[in-house]
């Protein structure tokens, strides 16, 4: 029978023993990553070639005169005003269906065609036009729509 193992020696790696094991592991890493390393390279080529790295690079040096400056820049009240504004306006946009969004920028869109094409005429309109052109539907269905946006907006600002 064998002898039962009294004592637990644990192998002290050393400092140069541990340098060479941390260079295989690096090695292995960037053997294994090969592609994308090369494309990191390529992409830190072409920042260092247009000056984007350059810049960074000082910005990072004087990065806490840089967000005090950004800090005041955003702290203004036209910037706070953009910022509200386009909260206010993405709020809007959600409460809105994407079809009507877009049926309503198409047909403004030909709307804005079809008034350059009457500018271009320049063609007087007279009040007998104006009657006539209330029983066109198109018009019609324009100014009926105008109308009701029109309701919709003061029940809103009546609130």
């Amino acid at each position: 029978m064998a002898k039962p193992i009294q004592t637990i020696q644990k192998t002290e790696w050393t400092d140069e023993q541990k340098k060479i094991q941390s260079l295989e592991n690096l090695l292995s890493g960037v053997a294994d990553n090969k592609d994308s390393l090369l494309e990191t390279l390529s992409l830190l080529q072409e920042l260092h070639d247009s000056g984007i790295l350059e810049a960074l690079g000082s910005l990072l040096i004087v990065k806490e005169s840089a967000a005090k400056i950004a800090v005041g820049q955003i702290a203004r009240k036209p910037v706070t005003n953009m910022i509200n504004n386009a909260m206010a306006a993405g709020g809007i946009l959600t409460e809105l269906e994407p079809e009507t969004t877009s049926k309503l920028a198409k047909s403004l869109t030909a709307g804005m065609q079809k008034a350059e094409q009457g500018l271009k005429a320049d063609t007087k309109l007279g009040v007998f036009d104006i009657m006539k052109a209330l029983k066109d539907p198109d018009i019609n269905r324009a100014l009926g729509f105008g109308f009701n946006l029109l309701k919709g907006i003061g029940e809103g600002l009546k609130e």
